[in-house]
């Protein structure tokens, strides 16, 4: 990497997380690539986060995810969503991007589904600090409620950021219990979401291909899409519905959303 790309790698992480803070990533980012950082996990945190993250580091995905929200800054469509009240968060991962969320929006109570237990965990840890204003759920997200088995090094590149679930067939026990997005809508306090952010490593597919009515509780959504039979039934079940759309790293966001006909 040349100057210039080292000069817009630091001030991009300056923004998302400031000076220190940025700093101090990218040398660990830079040593835990050389399989210099001999720690399993370390804490840092951003200065747009009121708790500090823990990082799994050497072979995990956590520091993928956490320049993906800190330094690309994914999430910065936020900028367009005023003041949201309830966020459910699916595909919570290890909590950084409803870490994100609570620090952001200081008003907000945020629902986080993660299926992987050891994911699940470190949220646990992530997310504790924020008390109430904060519910997280070992659960799978399918479009109906049932036992799942979770299928690990078959998506993606296999870390934990690729976990996959699967419905249990006949006979298998299951890993963990899917639910469908209205029970998940009953948990929170109000029963319109400000933003439901939807990463499930293929599962869209399922979701989106059941019953949607629920898509009329919902003003604004992101959704990382895993390929076209995910895209394919996304576009189906918002065919109904008119809204903004824009793309943010990975993320197709929908701004607005409304049902056609309506005012």
């Amino acid at each position: 990497m040349g100057i210039w790309g080292r000069i817009k790698m630091f001030m991009a992480d300056q923004s998302g997380m400031g000076v220190i803070p940025g700093a101090y990533w990218n040398v660990l980012r830079t040593l835990n690539a050389r399989g210099k950082v001999k720690s399993q996990a370390i804490r840092i945190r951003p200065v747009r986060i009121r708790y500090p993250l823990e990082i799994r580091m050497q072979t995990s995905s956590d520091p993928d995810v956490f320049d993906d929200i800190f330094h690309r800054r994914e999430f910065k469509f936020l900028d367009h969503i005023q003041d949201p009240r309830v966020i459910i968060d699916l595909g919570a991962n290890v909590g950084y991007v409803s870490a994100f969320f609570l620090s952001q929006f200081k008003n907000c109570f945020v629902l986080s589904v993660e299926p992987d237990p050891d994911n699940y965990l470190q949220c646990v840890k992530n997310l504790g600090p924020y008390g109430d204003r904060s519910q997280l759920l070992h659960a799978a997200v399918w479009h109906s409620r049932g036992d799942m088995l979770l299928s690990r090094g078959t998506f993606g590149d296999g870390r934990e950021w690729a976990t996959e679930v699967r419905e249990a067939r006949e006979g298998e026990r299951r890993d963990v219990y899917a639910l469908d997005v209205p029970s998940l809508i009953a948990m929170c306090p109000q029963p319109t979401i400000d933003l439901l952010k939807i990463d499930i490593e293929g599962s869209e597919s399922a979701l989106f291909s059941g019953n949607v009515e629920w898509l009329d509780q919902v003003k604004n959504m992101c959704v990382e899409l895993h390929g076209p039979k995910c895209e394919q039934a996304f576009r189906a079940a918002l065919a109904p519905y008119r809204f903004r759309e824009l793309h943010y790293g990975a993320y197709t966001v929908c701004l607005d959303i409304q049902r056609a006909g309506t005012t």
